[in-house]
């Protein structure tokens, strides 16, 4: 699209970044208009009569029971209870539909071939076809458009399947309430939200309840899966080794955010990776991070860099047991200003 100054590439490449001012599209999505192209993620189409059930089987979310155009988001875990698959979906009658980061899908549609048996199931990598697209939560539905929505987003939004053949057509209907937004800005509030993206926030060793996964994308009363076990082990312990932290950053960040990876020290030495950063149009220089389980709410950290070390103050994601509740903590994380 006009204006478009693209992303550097890495797991967002390909979409725009921003259209000149990331501050503004941050201010536009929070006051619910605009949209935001994210056709570089991937597409599932999973049909078959026995499609709910089948995915109920395998993931940590229960499917069984959805209803046509709920949106859901589930997980496929390692038999060690390692997060291998994040998916937002939704089922719309016939088929279910889901979108995971570009890098997943080849890995995740073995799995599902893999896994169909004698079942009435079909996996369609549909990501040639259909196109995703992010826009704020509103009453407008185009009219010109079949779509599919899901509203598992943290920042008040849904995600569009929209057909490739239509994105023009979206991105220029007098029914869209303002211009396109990069994804610098969807990340900010994303970051601002607290809510953790797989690949990104996640490495190979994370367990859902590291992430605040428990109640959105695991259910800790449906039956058995891969993983469950240690699910159900940490979710008795009330223990994880690590968990999701936002960090405030001072000022000094503000023209050179830290990158993912770099490390996170308390007073007692490294207590972790940071793996998003952010600049918010209200909160300044943002990021999260996942640190040691022990770490106290109130610790005063420092992030360091190769030529800058930022001092920062945390707000919980995921609460310890003398924390906040997690509820209380999501509902506030993930209301907009």
């Amino acid at each position: 699209m006009d204006g478009a100054v693209l992303t550097d590439g890495g797991i967002d490449a390909g979409v725009a970044a921003h259209y000149g001012d990331p501050l503004r599209e941050q201010r536009q999505l929070a006051a619910g208009a605009g949209f935001v192209d994210l056709s570089h993620r991937a597409v599932l189409r999973v049909s078959g009569a026995d499609r709910l059930r089948w995915l109920n089987d395998l993931s940590t979310q229960r499917l069984d029971r959805l209803t046509p155009g709920a949106g859901s988001e589930t997980l496929i875990l390692s038999p060690q209870g390692h997060v291998e698959h994040h998916l937002q979906l939704v089922d719309d009658g016939d088929a279910v539909w889901a979108h995971v980061e570009p890098t997943e899908v080849d890995a995740l549609v073995t799995f599902l071939d893999s896994m169909r048996f004698m079942l009435r199931v079909e996996v369609d990598n549909a990501t040639s076809d259909f196109a995703l697209v992010w826009e704020p939560l509103r009453d407008a539905h185009p009219s010109l458009l079949s779509r599919v929505d899901t509203q598992v987003d943290a920042v008040a939004g849904r995600q569009v399947f929209v057909p490739r053949t239509e994105l023009p057509s979206y991105a220029a209907s007098d029914e869209r309430t303002g211009p396109p937004a990069g994804i610098l800005a969807l990340e900010a509030l994303r970051v601002e939200a607290g809510r953790p993206r797989f690949g990104i926030d996640t490495d190979h060793r994370t367990i859902p309840h590291e992430m605040g996964w428990i109640g959105s994308a695991v259910q800790l009363d449906k039956g058995c899966y891969r993983g469950q076990e240690t699910v159900a082990r940490v979710a008795n312990l009330g223990r994880p080794p690590r968990r999701l932290v936002r960090l405030h950053l001072d000022g000094s960040a503000r023209e050179n955010l830290p990158v993912h990876g770099t490390a996170v020290f308390g007073e007692t030495g490294e207590i972790g990776r940071l793996t998003t950063s952010a600049y918010h149009y209200e909160l300044g220089p943002i990021a999260l991070a996942v640190v040691k389980y022990a770490t106290p709410d109130d610790a005063l950290v420092t992030v360091g860099t190769d030529d800058l070390v930022v001092s920062a103050t945390m707000d919980p994601i995921v609460a310890r047991d003398d924390s906040p509740r997690p509820g209380q903590v999501a509902r506030a994380a993930f209301r907009l200003h």
